[in-house]
């Protein structure tokens, strides 16, 4: 398994991935929806986010990677904010977050992609990553405590209005 930097050769992986939350995890689907509407310029908004260019207002520069397998199905999608300098980023949705396509959750597909995501995060300057999960979410804290995550506490959203547990991860 590896991590890629999407491009236009994974639309009919990328097409599946969708379909696998469409039909399983329907509440975090319309996350990945332009990339099954309309593939090359969701491609194209990914990777202007990496490079900082047409940012929506209080974005901040970001990084996607696709984990993938040996027949080059994505198994999950990561993004690194190359900063936290807004209040929503600083207190609930940190540096990194996540998401493991539905069928290929519970296999340990989430802690190799945050393991390798780590030194892409070290490269862009970061040292200590913020990730946050609901604090209800066994699955993605065990992601991040398996990944040598600190666990700080517990912060209620204002976006996100529901509990949050706040860690923070060495990315060297």
């Amino acid at each position: 398994m590896e991590l890629v930097v999407p491009s236009p050769e994974f639309q009919s992986a990328f097409a599946h991935f969708y379909d696998d939350f469409a039909q399983n995890d329907a509440e975090n689907a319309e996350y990945y929806l332009e990339g099954k509407t309309d593939f090359s310029k969701y491609v194209q908004r990914l990777s202007d986010e990496a490079a900082g260019i047409n940012l929506p207002e209080g974005y901040v520069p970001c990084s996607h990677f696709w984990l993938i397998d040996s027949t080059r199905s994505i198994l999950g999608a990561i993004r690194v904010r190359h900063n936290i300098d807004n209040d929503f980023l600083a207190l609930e949705a940190g540096h990194i977050g996540y998401d493991i396509a539905p069928s290929h959750r519970g296999k340990g597909n989430g802690k190799f992609m945050l393991k390798l995501v780590l030194s892409k995060a070290a490269d862009l300057g970061i040292e200590r990553a913020l990730l946050t999960a609901d604090e209800d979410n066994f699955a993605s804290r065990g992601v991040i405590e398996a990944n040598g995550g600190e666990f700080e506490k517990i912060v209620m959203g204002k976006v996100f209005p529901n509990p949050l547990a706040r860690y923070w991860v060495n990315c060297k």
